[in-house]
């Protein structure tokens, strides 16, 4: 998985003539900040070059806060820093993950303005009340667990296709730089490549009906768990590892490549052939390979950029 830009979703609530039908943190935006400090009075709210502009200052904002702030907070409470021993833990790795990520947000934020620009103008099919959902609250129920697989779906394909030898050098080689990813390679991704993996979760809202509100906190969900799969945490409940693409599996993908696509669920993984079940509960993963090593003394105490000085050369197993 890759970053998807702050979803903005349009209010449809009855609105007084004249006064335009502003997404949701939009409208908190212009309250705020926007219209009282930063536009001009003839720029009306509901005008589209200040909605273009607004979205694009917001979504950028918006994704930077949440990758830096949920990164930071799994990197330094989540994140296993014995990884960065790992052979294929590369030189000032973490800030090349930021540098890397933070140039690709503006340019990802482009199109995707566009598909927020859409669901503003009321393109959508976004609601805001459950009395409008045609099966009320089990409704909001049913399009949560249909969004989580829709979208899990399309990544997988879209994800197999970034693979392809014709494109993957181009677009997806990038992200599989970190073969020990932290969670800052969560969002590390060439702005094609994070654009198309982002692609379903902003689709799902123009060919479904979603709550406004369940759409936002399907999008926080999804960065955590975005970020879930790379913090190096490879605990898996035993009821689940057959069910959950979880960081074991994927971590499995960056070190062996043609392994677990998926997104939340090892079902498209299982369909396709393409399942792998996570070295690193077999015994045999990158914390596996780092204490074989130091105990064979191919791999000193002392670190300096996440590397040994002495520079292991074993592969992985």
């Amino acid at each position: 998985g890759c970053l998807r830009p702050l979803p903005l979703i349009r209010e449809t609530s009855n609105t007084a003539a004249g006064e335009s039908a502003m997404d949701l943190v939009l409208k908190v935006a212009d309250y705020h900040v926007l219209t009282p400090y930063v536009y001009p009075e003839s720029w009306p709210e509901d005008g589209a070059l200040r909605q273009i502009i607004s979205l694009l200052v917001v979504t950028n904002l918006g994704a930077a806060v949440l990758y830096l702030g949920l990164g930071a907070l799994s990197y330094y409470f989540i994140f296993d820093h014995n990884l960065m021993k790992h052979p294929h833990f590369l030189e000032n790795q973490v800030w090349r993950e930021i540098k890397y990520a933070m140039s690709s947000l503006p340019w990802i934020s482009i199109p995707t303005v566009a598909l927020f620009f859409a669901e503003v103008r009321g393109y959508s099919k976004l609601y805001d009340n459950v009395s409008d959902s045609p099966l009320g609250w089990s409704g909001l129920f049913l399009s949560m667990i249909s969004f989580l697989f829709f979208t899990d779906m399309c990544i997988y394909w879209i994800h197999r296709f970034l693979h392809h030898k014709l494109i993957y050098k181009m677009f997806h080689k990038p992200h599989h730089i970190w073969k020990i990813p932290t969670p800052f390679a969560s969002h590390a991704f060439h702005p094609v490549d994070g654009f198309l993996q982002g692609l379903p979760y902003h689709i799902y809202p123009f060919l479904f009906p979603l709550h406004k509100v369940l759409y936002l906190a399907l999008y926080v969900f999804v960065n955590i768990w975005t970020i879930s799969i790379h913090d190096g945490d490879y605990r898996v409940p035993s009821g689940l590892i057959s069910v959950i693409n979880g960081s074991a599996h994927h971590t499995d993908h960056h070190l062996f490549f043609d392994y677990n696509y998926g997104q939340y669920f090892t079902l498209w993984d299982r369909l396709g052939g393409s399942y792998r079940h996570p070295s690193a509960l077999m015994g045999k993963g990158p914390m596996d390979l780092i204490r074989k090593l130091q105990v064979e003394g191919k791999l000193g105490k002392e670190q300096v950029n996440g590397h040994d000085q002495r520079r292991a050369t074993c592969k992985e197993e």
